[in-house]
């Protein structure tokens, strides 16, 4: 357990926001954590446990205000294995500090798929069931076994399933705060250390995207390998959001809403060209930045934020290194982007970045 007061947090966070933490605690093994919990950094005076901030890659995060009060936790246990193998699963557990599209480069090294849909999306393991992450029609959810996780409150280790996690769409049981008297909530409580995943032997193509679909014909290939949906899917995320270490962006900033099939039949009929997916449950989600971008704000600035050109669900920093965005302005820009599309469509978007 490293220890760091006032550090700078700008190369942190992928947004590039410059602000500092008054305290910063890099974690390297579950033991660190352990210690941390039980420790004068965590408990303070008259065992008054101070707030924490859990930081993996930084890059679903917006720092709001230009010093974080909190204890930022440095999440940064390393480590990928198979550690079982069931008649129809292989088990990987990576460390929480692993970054996800190393962890997914891994397992298709390993010749195992079931990732490849998610490549390129940007954090580390650790964060990936808080957010349970997803992307061309695959969530973390859908390839989950088991997580390990230490309790600051007692600084005992335990284990969840998918269930206890509690998944939804972009949210977990990580992301609520415990309900007065117990019951589920672990957030600002429970710090991640180990992932598992199932990957299934009995391994089919997720194609159900319509990019993927064009990438599929125009390759003339009908029956694409894991390694070949994985090119595709980094092929088409460069092509419409900016590299973080080019242009800092915390990737996309809004949540998909999901609205009724009324809603969305009365949003069609005036507005034909909506960028709409059925769900399951009969739910159906819209394409937020289709929405943004038809309320005219992509490629936009506000202040030293702004809309990406190519991807109007992105948000990015259009200041320099010495001039940096604040969190201000990135916050001032997402209230416009809510406001208009609240204006024109009635459907109000929720933030998907954790905002401190």
């Amino acid at each position: 357990m490293l220890v760091e007061k006032n550090t700078p947090l700008q190369d942190l966070n992928t947004f590039g926001i410059a602000a500092s933490a008054d305290l910063l605690v890099r974690l390297r093994s579950v033991q660190d954590v352990q210690d941390f919990a039980r420790s004068d950094w965590y408990q303070g005076p008259q065992a008054q446990t101070r707030p924490v901030l859990v930081l993996g890659g930084g890059s679903n995060l917006i720092l709001s205000g230009d010093v974080v009060h909190a204890v930022v936790l440095k999440m940064e246990i390393p480590g990928i294995a198979l550690v079982e193998e069931t008649a129809r699963h292989w088990i990987v557990q990576a460390g929480a500090g692993v970054r996800w599209h190393d962890l997914v480069v891994w397992t298709l090294q390993q010749g195992w798929g079931g990732l490849e849909n998610m490549a390129l999306i940007p954090g580390t393991v650790g964060a990936a069931p808080v957010q349970n992450i997803g992307a061309y029609g695959v969530e973390l959810q859908d390839r989950f076994h088991s997580l390990d996780a230490v309790d600051l409150h007692t600084g005992e280790a335990f284990t969840l399933d998918a269930a206890q996690c509690a998944f939804g769409y972009r949210d977990s049981v990580f992301k609520h705060a415990p309900a007065q008297g117990g019951g589920l909530g672990l957030a600002g409580r429970a710090v991640i250390t180990q992932v598992r995943l199932a990957l299934p032997k009995q391994w089919r193509p997720e194609l159900g995207y319509l990019e993927l679909q064009r990438r599929m014909q125009a390759s003339g290939c009908s029956q694409p390998s894991a390694q070949q949906i994985f090119d595709w899917v980094c092929a088409i995320r460069r092509a419409k959001l900016p590299d973080p270490a080019v242009l800092g962006n915390a990737g996309s900033f809004f949540k998909n809403p999901t609205v009724t099939e009324e809603q969305c039949r009365d949003i069609i009929a005036r507005e034909p060209r909506i960028v709409h997916y059925p769900m399951p449950d009969g739910s159906v989600k819209l394409a937020a930045g289709w929405l943004i971008e038809a309320c005219g704000w992509k490629g936009k600035t506000l202040g030293r934020a702004g809309v990406y050109e190519q991807q109007a669900l992105v948000l990015v920093n259009r200041g320099t290194r010495e001039d940096s965005v604040t969190g201000g302005e990135v916050m001032t820009l997402a209230r416009a982007i809510q406001t208009s599309v609240y204006e024109r469509f009635g459907i109000r978007l929720e933030p998907e970045p954790v905002l401190v």
